[in-house]
């Protein structure tokens, strides 16, 4: 079992005021306790939501000089084909965090033994062995479970896509015959192997950076609609289709509530022997991944909330915060304001990606709420119009807002709303870059109007 290395820095500052500098690790500790860190902290790659697609990482690195041309770029996340945030680039765009997850692909074969592929649009890219892919008539790439083509593929790139869709593979449902031990097979004591995995990694990631540890781990997180359709399972059994898992919420929530609670006994337990393996090393670990909002509002009512899901997210959490140190991270989409309260009852921490461009997600709104309760990791710029489609200027624009809203007083990470999706601009990522680097070489604004 590791345990952090203590620190003296309570996040205070010096006798002239100006805060003493910090490591990444610290900074992300800093500001995760609401309290206002030496600079503005910075994740890309923490986690799956706050990563980069791999073609805008070979643009990036090309246009940084980091590699000659032509030289490919680790995919570290097939299923939305996300680049590896490297050491060299995470130094050059001052990131403070570093990913710790497991050895499994979202098809279920090992993220091990890369070799050399390209995209539909030619950028070069390493990806792993068993990533077995085919081209059909029409266009589109498929790709199979486990990379075993004697089973049905579970994941299709649409001509001129750049990230896998989920294929349903549901069987047809017998209503009289519903087991809800049907959807649990992903739901397994994790192995020793992968244990050992995770012991090894995060050692290595604690003595050899500095950065926070952001820690993914499967079977935290509750009717994940990405994860419902099962892409890593050879022959998924139960409620697959993602409309008949919706209408189950409503229809079905005592079959709901069984698979939650069987997943929610493995959860704790598989924590356990995480927290064994690799003790408080970690700073934040995500536990949920279920997206509850749409572009205007929740897609579920707070009651809805608050009985189906609340209950098994809340011991989960509870869990961690009695036993570690870490952080507890929720992934949601969507303008979820009106469940915020409840999100808070059920012990979370952080809040990403923020999404201020959906309905009631106003920045200034969010921080004056729930700056006090909430961390918000992300929210830095609109992934769906401003970074893909704005003028650079009104991408430092914006970003500049962000961080002059969320940053004060601590309790926000920078990141981007939700990844940064192939055919931005490079010369918009590139401005967003340069505001980060002007107010990571300055200490936080000051509050405004306080």
């Amino acid at each position: 079992m590791h345990e952090t290395s203590p620190t003296n820095h309570p996040g205070a500052a010096h006798t002239d005021g100006t805060a003493s500098a910090l490591t990444p690790r610290e900074r992300i500790a800093v500001t995760c306790s609401h309290r206002e860190p030496d600079k503005l902290p910075v994740d890309f790659g923490g986690f799956f939501q706050t990563g980069i697609h791999v073609s805008m990482v070979y643009k990036l690195r090309q246009s940084l000089g980091l590699d000659r041309p032509g030289a490919p770029v680790k995919v570290v996340e097939v299923y939305q084909m996300l680049g590896e945030i490297a050491p060299d680039l995470r130094a050059f765009l001052g990131v403070d965090t570093v990913n710790l997850t497991g050895t499994e692909t979202m098809f279920g074969f090992p993220q091990t033994e890369f070799k050399k592929w390209r995209l539909a649009d030619g950028t070069p890219v390493l990806v792993p062995r068993d990533f077995n892919t085919q081209y059909e008539p029409n266009g589109e790439l498929l790709q199979w479970p486990g990379g075993d083509k004697s089973v049905s593929p579970s994941g299709r790139m649409p001509q001129g896509g750049n990230f896998f869709d989920a294929i349903v593979r549901q069987p047809p449902l017998d209503e009289t015959r519903l087991n809800p031990a049907d959807n649990t097979e992903e739901f397994q004591p994790v192995a020793e192997a992968e244990l050992d995995h995770y012991d090894r990694l995060a050692a290595k990631l604690h003595t050899e950076t500095d950065q926070a540890i952001i820690c993914t781990f499967g079977g935290l997180t509750f009717g994940d609609i990405a994860l419902v359709p099962a892409t890593f399972l050879k022959r998924p059994k139960g409620i697959r289709d993602i409309e008949e898992w919706y209408v189950s919420t409503a229809l079905r929530p005592d079959h709901i509530k069984a698979v939650f609670a069987w997943q929610t006994e493995t959860a704790i337990e598989n924590l356990r022997r995480l927290h064994t393996a690799v003790g408080d090393l970690p700073t934040v670990i995500q536990t949920n991944g279920t997206d509850f909002g749409t572009q205007n509002g929740p897609f579920c009512s707070v009651a809805t909330y608050r009985d189906l899901y609340l209950p098994f997210q809340k011991r989960v959490n509870g869990w961690i915060h009695r036993n570690t140190k870490w952080k507890t991270l929720m992934h949601c989409c969507g303008g979820i304001t009106p469940l915020l309260d409840a999100v808070v009852e059920a012990e979370f921490d952080i809040l990403n990606p923020v999404q201020c461009s959906a309905r009631g997600m106003e920045a200034k709104s969010l921080k004056q709420q729930y700056g006090d309760r909430l961390v918000f990791w992300g929210g830095g710029v609109d992934t769906q119009r401003v970074l893909p489609f704005g003028t650079p200027q009104e991408v430092r624009d914006q970003v500049r807002e962000r961080i002059e809203t969320f940053a004060p007083g601590g309790g926000f990470v920078f990141s981007t709303i939700h990844n940064v999706q192939a055919n931005t601009p490079i010369e918009n990522l590139l401005a967003l870059f340069e505001v980060l680097q002007e107010y990571r070489r300055e200490t936080i604004p000051p509050c405004q109007g306080q």
